[in-house]
C-alpha cells in the first residue's frame, strides 16, 4: 500500500472519504478487497483481506497482513 495518483489503468472508489486507488489488473483478481486499520498490542496499521492468497513466504510486515 502506498500513497500514488490515479493512471489510465487504474480503478479509482472511494468510502467513506476515502480514496483508493488500484491497478484494474490486480483489483480484478484481488476483488473483493478489505482494508481495515487495526489497533493491536504490536501497534496499528492496517489490515488487507482479499481473494488473492499470499505468495509462500511473503509478507508484509507487522502493520498489514494479505
Amino acid at each position: 500500500m502506498a500513497l500514488d495518483e490515479p493512471n489510465n489503468g487504474d480503478e479509482v472508489f472511494e468510502e467513506k472519504g476515502t480514496k483508493f486507488v488500484v491497478e484494474k489488473d490486480i483489483f480484478n483478481q484481488a476483488k473483493p478487497i478489505n482494508v481495515d486499520f487495526i489497533s493491536t498490542p504490536q501497534g496499528d496499521g492496517f489490515k488487507i483481506n482479499s481473494s488473492l492468497s499470499p505468495a509462500e513466504g511473503s509478507g508484509c510486515g507487522s502493520s498489514c497482513s494479505c
